[in-house]
């Protein structure tokens, strides 16, 4: 799964990027086009559990991919003129199966401030809109189509559901709501899956601050932004992008004990990164044993057959039953398999159990 990381220049785009996935790409070279792609594991004390119990030949966690430097936008030099978004990055953001929209929160003597000044809830508004407006152009553009296939008498079944739904889309939009927040059928959503609309990504909204506003719960510089992100449903997150990109270059004793004397509990990238996985919605289920510990990524909602499967198709295949345990028990016996097994903790589930978050499962098949 796919994570693009957007906003206007000079937000902390790269600085961020380099805190999620412990890079150290120039944050001080503007401009240059370069994209930059960072598979990072996604941070899990329950697999971390696992492991140290487990003690395993092998560990693999879950992971996901964050995206920066593809999707370009460029400032308006003048008071007036808009931001620029070029083509290049609306074709990025497409093939991204959701955004961090980041937006500066921060003042820096070393980098100027944005016409306007500095006001994070305009930066979002504006990038979103345009969000928006881009997908409301390539809905006109197709129904001007199918309603001249239907004025001719040409078009197909299929076309007539599909301009259904893209008029059901387009009054929408013209509404100023992105795609997201439009309540679709499978059979409707199936129909439109092609477009891959803009508006529709999963969105989370990033405030990079100040190293000074650390650890305030709520700076009176994003009151705004707080309200404007409660009233869209779009989860905000608050770090300093700057101290996180150097917390992520210690060694993990030295980050814990900075983050401590910070008064920080957790990094604020590991907070990101699991928003970001939730926002797919994604979980993970695992497998255990000396040879691996590994977590799986799947789908919320998805079955213990196509859990199998996952794991290996011949598991799908020969599915007989899953073995299941919900971790909190698999940790209540200290890690050990059999002891909870035997405490009457594990049970067997068919192929159309919906797995849960932090399930441990082993599968019984035959092929």
């Amino acid at each position: 799964m796919k994570v693009g990381i957007i906003g206007l220049p000079q937000t902390g785009k790269t600085t961020l990027y380099n805190a999620l996935t412990r890079s150290n790409v120039d944050i001080h070279h503007f401009g240059g086009g370069e994209v930059h792609v960072g598979v990072i594991p996604v941070p899990d004390p329950r697999f971390d559990y696992a492991v140290s119990v487990c003690r395993p030949k092998k560990a693999t966690p879950a992971t996901i991919e964050f995206t920066e430097g593809g999707a370009r936008i460029e400032r308006a030099e003048r008071q007036g003129q808009g931001d620029k978004f070029g083509t290049d990055f609306f074709a990025n953001v497409r093939t991204m199966d959701a955004l961090v929209l980041v937006v500066r929160a921060f003042e820096d003597p070393a980098v100027p401030l944005p016409l306007g000044g500095l006001d994070p809830r305009r930066e979002a508004e504006a990038i979103l809109e345009e969000l928006l407006l881009a997908d409301l152009t390539v809905v006109e553009g197709r129904l001007e189509r199918l309603e001249k296939a239907r004025s001719q008498k040409r078009q197909t079944p299929a076309e007539a559901a599909e301009q259904q739904v893209l008029e059901k889309i387009k009054a929408h939009l013209d509404s100023l709501q992105p795609v997201r927040t439009l309540p679709l059928t499978e059979d409707e959503e199936r129909s439109i899956r092609s477009y891959a609309f803009v508006s529709g990504k999963p969105l989370i909204l990033v405030a990079n601050v100040g190293e000074d506003q650390i650890g305030a719960s709520m700076p009176p510089s994003l009151t705004g932004l707080a309200g404007f992100a409660a009233s869209q449903h779009i989860p905000l997150e608050t770090l300093s992008a700057k101290v996180e990109m150097e917390v992520a270059q210690m060694a993990p004793e030295e980050e814990r004990e900075f983050l401590e004397a910070m008064g920080i509990p957790e990094a604020a990238r590991d907070r990101l990164i699991r928003a970001s996985y939730a926002a797919l919605g994604l979980i993970s289920f695992f497998t255990v044993g000396e040879d691996e510990v590994r977590a799986w990524t799947i789908t919320r909602g998805t079955n213990a057959l196509g859990a199998a499967g996952k794991i290996h198709s011949d598991l799908a295949r020969g599915f007989i039953r899953a073995e299941l345990m919900a971790f909190s028990d698999f940790q209540e016996a200290g890690g050990c398999w059999d002891e909870a097994k035997h405490s009457g903790k594990m049970r067997l589930e068919g192929k159309e159990y919906i797995v849960q978050d932090g399930d441990i499962l082993h599968v019984r098949f035959k092929v």
